[in-house]
């Protein structure tokens, strides 16, 4: 049993017009009026198919495809249609169109399984600027509630309330997603690696049977302004020069600790003059990895590092986190279930942690949640040039097509 893979090709580069822009890329923030269009597509297309469609609380969009009912619930597979700006055309549709493609190939085998089977285009899971990553799935499971969002608006005011209304969701639906959860007894979610470490083992796919932590905190290297001509060297206190070797200390540090990975990426210098010695700098430090025991590790040989470095530069050093999130265990029935299908289908693949954060981790807190990745090219991705093999594409797809099948048979929940 196979998906139609050149429907599924074609059914990627239609959605990718949608927020295509002059540099090659999508740029398709939710509540934008591309978004607007991508919904209204998805939503007649699944109609089409004869799904039930249920619009939450968040805007999420649901499909729902009966099964006999021998067996209570649903199967969910799904990602989101949202892009980052300028991004590529696989991060987040490949998953949403998957799911299309599967349940299409379902329907015209005339195969009824005995779990109903739902796909989901959750909203606004990249970053935003309404300032609510994975926002869909996070307002899903109760991670985010209408309490909290009352007054949010974005950068020119617009409230998200509003917005929401516009997409037929709305604060006042979301109670009604708790009501949701105990129908959901399983979730799958098929997403591009964002990374190399499938292509450096050539292998096509992945089973992800964890999602990282994360840990950031914001860094202020505080130094002293003054003439850069009139002042010696010996005389500075350089904020940036100081943070410059704290930042290469990071990269020092998490290149001999496997499979941590540490990044500055955001600076503010001050006051940011060609003339003037720079007396302040901010960033932020981020840190992943696979246990939180690690993490902490991490964190605290840096701070130790960082705190040498301000002492010998004579700089003062603050720092504030503002981000500890834990590690989430994947549902282990569904990762052994997903790698004795591979293995079935004779068809290679790895077991690896998810360096990024993904619907399915929030998703894991209200039902048994697992992922498959895609190679990547080169690793690229939130780019134009991100790109997976239609090949290996294929053989993903095929995986959760058999996976949920199998899946239907052995599920249960505790």
């Amino acid at each position: 049993m196979r998906i139609n893979l050149d429907r599924l090709l074609m059914d990627i580069e239609k959605y990718a017009a949608y927020g295509k822009n002059e540099q090659g890329g999508v740029t398709r923030p939710s509540f934008s009026p591309a978004d607007h269009e991508v919904r209204q597509l998805f939503i007649e297309e699944i109609k089409e198919l004869g799904l039930e469609v249920t619009i939450d609380g968040a805007a999420n969009i649901w499909g729902k495809y009966k099964g006999t009912g021998k067996n209570p619930g649903s199967i969910v597979i799904g990602s989101h249609f949202d892009s980052v700006p300028n991004g590529g055309k696989y991060d987040g549709p490949l998953g949403v169109l998957m799911a299309k493609e599967i349940v299409k190939r379902l329907i015209e085998l005339n195969i009824r399984l005995d779990h109903d089977i739902e796909i989901v285009s959750f909203t606004a899971e990249e970053s935003n600027d309404f300032n609510l990553s994975t926002f869909g799935s996070r307002s899903f499971v109760g991670r985010i509630t209408a309490e909290m969002l009352q007054d949010a608006c974005d950068s020119k005011g617009a409230l998200l309330s509003d917005e929401l209304k516009k997409v037929n969701g709305g604060l006042d639906k979301f109670a009604l997603m708790m009501d949701m959860h105990s129908d959901k007894k399983a979730f799958i979610e098929l997403h591009i690696e964002q990374g190399q470490r499938l292509e450096s083992a050539n292998i096509p796919m992945a089973v992800i049977n964890s999602v990282v932590g994360t840990y950031r905190s914001t860094v202020k290297v505080i130094g002293q302004s003054n003439h850069s001509g009139t002042t010696m060297m010996e005389h500075r206190k350089d904020a940036l020069t100081a943070s410059s070797e704290m930042i290469l200390a990071v990269e020092s540090y998490c290149q001999g600790q496997g499979d941590v990975v540490g990044t500055v990426g955001k600076l503010t210098v001050s006051p940011n003059a060609a003339n003037i010695i720079p007396g302040q700098v901010d960033f932020i430090l981020e840190v992943r990895a696979e246990k939180s025991v690690t993490i902490q590790r991490a964190v605290e040989a840096i701070q130790e590092v960082l705190q040498e470095i301000a002492a010998r530069r004579e700089v003062e050093i603050q720092q504030e986190v503002f981000l500890d999130q834990k590690p989430v265990v994947l549902d282990q029935d569904i990762v052994s279930s997903l790698v004795e299908t591979a293995r079935e289908m004779n068809e290679p693949c790895l077991i690896l942690p998810s360096m990024a954060v993904h619907d399915a981790a929030h998703m894991a807190s209200v039902t048994k949640s697992a992922m498959v990745f895609v190679k990547s090219i080169e690793g690229k991705s939130h780019c134009p040039e991100e790109y997976s093999l239609p090949e290996d594409i294929e053989k993903a797809g095929n995986l959760i097509l058999q996976g949920i099948i199998n899946l239907d048979r052995t599920l249960y929940r505790t």
